[in-house]
């Protein structure tokens, strides 16, 4: 219900509590929650300290920051990182430190170096108690002529000596010791693939010297993504794969073969970006809680002897979720509460927050809640999205006006949407914006089949569901076909750029870190993804140059805004420079945002609140409304 003194004000100029500000500062980036010991753990991004990384642990109730000032967690192997950290009892716990990739052990005598070579890279770290050393992934950037190698490497507590264990592959990700410490299991893949393409599950014994021997590939009938190995006991090893339904279920690998322990058109994976990322975990010898997604919206289940219970539909979007000795907790959200670390009952499901992500949602009714949508798209194929209304208890449109469009492009492109309340969504929305989150052809979350029919076709499909999304809100009244911009990062820029430049939908854009140049990405890129971008737009290279915004300027009409960090190493700076020049040359407004100091995403606080008060900013100006918020400065040329 609208407040009773609510005030008329056209769409995009409504008033909102809910600043720029007060997101950046408020802002946390909380990931990979952790049980041990009775304790639960998580790192935390801290924008206010310009974006380090600390551990925090909860205690019996009591949290606390068990890194110090002069240190942040943080591993840039395969450029976006993950696995940075492990325990080995409750006072001791090993960590990568961002200044010099080095690892470090922390104990009650303090914080020392372990490990300090320089161009090694380390990720997924394990802890090896029986034989006194870490199991990690080591990327190898010593040679600045050759492409980084990997392998699974172990460094020796007592002295630092660093051993290889496997080498061979292109990429290996996922060590993980048997209970008994007797096996290892990792999982491998090469180029062209991608881990959500084709990888193999491994497993060997381990020697007397640790070492790895009788290596045995999970057997297969074709190219399988599998994720997430675990060890349940001695000699059985569970997993993630999409190998029989092309839906990523559970199974189980022993002696006796592999067996299905779920079989459902849903998905209890996700696509590997990071290291140690996780969707499900033991509870118990009889017991695993895991993660599955269904149409954008992710369950909490129950797996144990009488089947697959669902515990909790809630919480809505489940990014980790971990479970040991009887405990469980993970990282999720719903649509009226942010991400947020949330201790489990295994039996109940879950059971209390214990950390957030960003403030609490304000009280009254703020908040858009996401509604999943479906709409027809190019080929004959069916698109699906998140959609926000415009909500604002103080304000109201004059009556028959439409809101402006802003349509958000995830990143990947091999990733989706989240449900959870995100104030950086809801800084739309109660300014009166509609806002639709579309998962285009490619997306994780709808199966094998559709996550990989942006294959070959990137920079089409996703542009062509992206048009269809904005289409069929126009067609609903939902959107003011007029006043529909589209904004995205990373992958998500360049479809954004894409979309600008072959279809006259959208009236202006944002591209954060986009790409506007594939051959010039495929030149510039790192390792993890530098056989992607063929995969995702083919070998011709006619189909680059036809794909590439940069070659059809002249197509190109609609103000676009870019933000980029100088430090990115995924999608170089140049890419932006390179499409603000071409604009700023033919007299397209234009506006060029750089960070110092920022990779491929932003972690300051005062960039993440410039970003989206710029944002704002430049769509009133080119759109020719007036934000309630303050005016940054700004530079527009062209306008």
């Amino acid at each position: 219900m609208k407040g009773a003194q609510a005030e008329t004000r056209p769409y995009g100029e409504w008033t909102s509590p809910l600043t720029a500000e007060g997101i950046a500062r408020g802002g946390r980036r909380l990931a990979q929650p952790h049980c041990h010991g009775g304790d639960i753990y998580w790192l935390e991004g801290l924008p206010e300290e310009g974006g380090r990384t600390v551990l925090r642990r909860w205690q019996a109730g009591r949290i606390e920051t068990l890194t110090p000032g002069g240190y942040s967690l943080r591993t840039r192997a395969q450029e976006y990182g993950g696995g940075v950290w492990c325990p080995a009892d409750r006072e001791r716990r090993f960590f990568v430190e961002d200044s010099d990739q080095g690892v470090y052990v922390q104990d009650t005598a303090g914080i020392r170096p372990l490990c300090l070579l320089d161009g090694l890279r380390f990720a997924d770290l394990q802890w090896d108690g029986g034989r006194n050393r870490i199991i990690a992934i080591c990327e190898d950037h010593r040679d600045p002529d050759m492409e980084p190698s990997a392998s699974v490497v172990a460094i020796q507590v007592d002295s630092g000596t660093l051993t290889t264990l496997v080498s061979g592959a292109d990429f290996y990700t996922a060590p993980r010791l048997s209970p008994d410490g007797d096996e290892l299991a990792w999982v491998e893949w090469n180029h062209p693939d991608m881990p959500w393409d084709a990888s193999r599950l491994m497993r060997a014994v381990l020697d007397g010297d640790g070492r790895p021997q009788a290596v045995r590939q999970l057997p297969g009938k074709g190219p399988e993504a599998v994720f997430q190995p675990e060890w349940r006991s001695r000699g059985q090893l569970c997993f993630v794969s999409d190998r029989d339904t092309g839906w990523w279920n559970l199974y189980s690998w022993d002696e006796r073969g592999i067996a299905a322990l779920t079989d459902e058109e849903a998905e209890f994976g996700m696509p590997w970006w990071q290291f140690n990322m996780r969707s499900w975990g033991h509870v118990d010898a009889d017991t695993v809680l895991a993660a599955s997604t269904a149409d954008g919206f992710w369950h909490l289940n129950r797996l144990d002897q009488q089947g697959l219970h669902c515990l909790d539909r809630e919480w809505s979007s489940i990014a980790h979720l971990h479970a040991a000795d009887g405990q469980a907790v993970m990282l999720a959200g719903r649509p009226d509460h942010p991400m947020a670390i949330v201790r489990l009952d295994p039996q109940k499901g879950p059971l209390e927050v214990l950390a957030i992500s960003a403030p609490a949602p304000a009280a009254g009714d703020w908040v858009s809640e996401a509604e999943a949508i479906s709409f027809r798209t190019g080929d004959g194929d069916t698109a699906h999205g998140l959609y926000y209304p415009p909500r604002n208890p103080d304000c109201i449109a004059p009556k028959g006006e439409r809101p402006p469009l802003l349509l958000k492009c995830h990143g990947g492109p091999t990733g989706a949407t989240q449900s959870a309340y995100d104030p950086r969504i809801q800084f739309w929305t109660s300014r009166g914006f509609a806002v639709v989150d579309v998962n285009y052809r490619g997306s994780t979350g709808y199966g094998r089949a559709y996550r990989r029919r942006l294959y070959g076709a990137w920079g089409r499909a996703d542009v062509a569901d992206c048009v269809a999304a904005a289409d069929w809100l126009i067609e609903q009244g939902l959107a003011d076909p007029q006043r529909c911009l589209i904004s995205g990062s990373s992958a998500g820029g360049y479809t954004v750029l894409a979309a600008l430049t072959f279809s006259e939908r959208f009236s202006a854009g944002a591209s954060h870190y986009g790409i506007g140049d594939l051959k010039a990405l495929d030149a510039a890129t790192h390792k993890f993804e530098s056989r992607y971008t063929s995969r995702l737009v083919g070998p011709a290279e006619a189909e680059w140059q036809a794909r590439s915004p940069i070659n059809h300027v002249d197509r190109l009409s609609a103000p676009v805004i870019f933000f980029q960090g100088d430090q990115d190493r995924v999608v170089p700076p140049d890419q932006a420079e390179t499409m603000a020049g071409a604009l700023r040359q033919k007299g397209v407004p234009v506006a060029h945002v750089v960070f110092e100091g920022e990779g491929h995403g932003f972690r300051r606080a005062e960039n993440i609140r410039q970003a989206l008060e710029m944002e704002l900013a430049f769509y009133g100006r080119v759109l020719g409304f007036n934000p309630a918020d303050r005016s940054p400065e700004l530079k527009i040329d062209g306008l």
